[in-house]
C-alpha cells in the first residue's frame, strides 16, 4: 500500500486556498453590487479605501482619473500627507508606465512610499493609475504586491464604475440639449409665420418664404396691422443660434409688437429696441434688423435698416433696384445708438418689395463664398409681380440647398403695394 502521508500537507492546504478565493469572490461580488447600484463616486472611493485597508493590508492609497479634457484628478488620497499628495504630477511622474510596475527601485524619490503602481484602462485607453502601499513596513513579501492582481482588479471595475457615471451625465446632458432644442425649435417655429397666417390687405400682398437650416436658428419675420391705412414690418436676424438665441428673439418679437404704432417715429422705435435689448441680453448677443411702415393714404413707405442686408424695391415697368440701406448699426451692439436715420420712399403702384435673411445669398461652394445678390437682383427686374418672383427665389433657395452651398437659415419676406402714393419715386 503507498505511503500517502507525504501529500498530507498540500491536501491540507486546499481548503485554505478554496476558502480565500471564495473570499475574493464575495468581494468582488459585494463590489460589483456596490457599482450597480446608485452610490455616487466619493461613496465608492469610500468603500474602495476601507476594503484595501481592512481587507488587504493596504495603507497608503492615491487613485487618479483621467477627465475628458485629459487633465488628471486626484479622487482619493489615504495614508500620506497632503504634502506628500501634491508633490506628485501624473503627468509627469507616471504617464508612460502601461504596466503594474514595483516602485521599490523606483528613480523617482517621492513614489518610494508606495510598493507598485497600478495603470488603469477602461477601453484599451489609459484613464488612470493606483499608487500603493503597505500599510507597516516589514520584512518578507510585501501583502500590497501579494495581492496586486487583485486590487488591480478591483480598481479596474471601479473606474468603469467610474466612466460609466460620466457617461451618464453626457446622456442626460444630451437629452436636456435635446429637449432644449425641440423647445427652442417650437419658439423659432412661431416666430416664422406661413403665408396663410399673414397679414392680408387690399393695399398689400405678402407673402413669406422660410427654409431652416439649423435645427434653430435666429431668423424672425413679421406684419403687423398698425391702423385701418398702415402697416408695419420688420425682418431681423439674431446672431448665434439655439435656446439663447430662440428666446432673445422671441423677446424682441414681443417688444417689437408692443412699441410699433402707426405714429411713432422710426428713429425712435429703434432706439427703444435698441434699450430694451441691451437690457435684456446684457450686450451677450446683437440684432441686425429691418423696419418698414407703409401708409396707404400717403403711399409712404418710411423705414430704418439696423445693420441689417439691404431689402430691395423695384418699380413696375422699370430696370431700377433700390437698396433700402439708410438706417443705423444693429442693434444691441451699443448701449446708446451713435445715429439713427430714417427714409421715406414714395411708392408706385405695383412695386415689389424682397427683405431677406444672408442666408439666402451667401452660400458656401467649398473653395469660396458665393454672394447670389446680383441674381437676387435680376429676378427683381424680370418678374412681373411679388408672387412670381417669390417662386423663381424659391427655386433659387431650393437649388443652393439641394448642391449642399446653403449654410444658414433662409427666410424672406415679399410685399407688393397695391395703391399708388401720390407720388413717383
Amino acid at each position: 500500500m503507498p505511503d500517502r502521508t507525504k501529500f498530507t500537507g498540500l491536501d491540507n492546504s486546499r481548503p485554505n486556498i478554496v476558502r480565500l478565493y471564495k473570499e475574493r469572490l464575495n468581494l468582488l461580488l459585494d463590489v460589483t453590487q456596490t457599482i450597480n447600484q446608485k452610490h455616487s463616486v466619493e461613496e465608492l472611493m469610500q468603500e474602495f479605501e476601507t476594503l484595501l485597508r481592512e481587507e488587504l493590508g493596504v495603507g497608503r492609497v492615491i487613485v487618479y482619473t483621467r477627465g475628458e479634457d485629459n487633465t488628471w484628478n486626484q479622487i482619493l488620497a489615504c495614508g500620506v500627507t497632503q504634502q506628500q499628495a501634491d508633490s506628485i504630477d501624473p503627468e509627469t511622474d507616471l504617464v508612460g508606465i502601461t504596466k503594474i510596475e514595483n516602485l521599490a527601485l523606483s528613480e523617482r524619490e517621492k513614489l518610494l512610499i508606495f510598493d507598485a503602481v497600478i495603470p488603469l484602462y477602461h477601453e484599451f485607453k489609459l484613464m488612470g493609475y493606483v499608487l500603493v502601499g503597505d500599510q507597516e513596513l516589514g520584512d518578507g513579501v510585501s501583502p500590497t504586491l501579494r495581492n496586486i492582481k487583485y486590487i488591480q482588479i478591483l480598481a479596474n471595475l471601479i473606474i468603469v464604475f467610474i466612466e460609466n457615471k460620466k457617461m451618464q451625465v453626457r446622456l442626460l446632458k444630451q437629452e436636456s440639449l435635446k429637449h432644449e432644442f425641440e423647445i427652442a425649435s417650437q419658439i423659432q417655429q412661431s416666430l416664422v409665420p406661413k403665408d396663410s397666417e399673414m397679414l392680408s390687405t387690399s393695399f398689400l400682398t405678402v407673402r413669406s418664404l422660410y427654409k431652416p437650416h439649423h435645427a434653430v436658428g435666429g431668423d424672425y419675420y413679421d406684419v403687423l396691422p398698425l391702423s385701418p391705412y398702415s402697416v408695419g414690418f420688420c425682418i431681423a436676424d439674431v446672431s448665434g443660434k439655439g435656446m439663447g438665441a430662440a428666446l432673445l428673439m422671441s423677446n424682441f418679437q414681443a417688444i417689437v409688437r408692443s412699441l410699433f404704432t402707426a405714429n411713432i417715429p422710426m428713429s425712435r422705435l429703434v432706439k427703444e429696441l435698441n434699450e430694451r435689448l441691451n437690457y435684456n441680453s446684457k450686450n451677450d448677443k446683437f440684432i441686425t434688423a429691418f423696419l418698414g411702415r407703409y401708409n396707404k393714404i400717403t403711399g409712404r413707405l418710411t423705414y430704418v435698416n439696423a445693420g441689417h442686408l439691404s431689402p430691395l424695391l423695384c418699380a413696375p415697368g422699370t430696370d431700377e433696384i433700390r437698396e433700402l440701406e439708410t438706417g443705423s448699426i444693429a442693434l444691441g451692439m451699443l448701449d446708446e445708438m451713435p445715429t439713427i436715420e430714417e427714409e421715406s420712399v414714395r411708392i408706385r403702384k405695383g412695386t415689389k418689395l424682397v427683405a431677406f435673411t444672408d442666408g439666402l445669398v451667401e452660400v458656401d461652394e467649398g473653395s469660396r463664398v458665393r454672394n447670389s445678390f446680383q441674381e437676387l437682383k435680376n429676378i427683381m427686374k424680370t418678374t412681373i409681380n411679388i408672387d412670381e418672383a417669390m417662386k423663381r427665389i424659391d427655386e433659387m433657395a431650393e437649388r443652393d440647398k439641394l448642391n449642399g452651398f446653403a449654410f444658414d437659415d433662409i427666410s424672406v419676406l415679399g410685399l407688393e403695394f397695391n395703391r399708388n402714393g401720390s407720388l413717383f419715386f
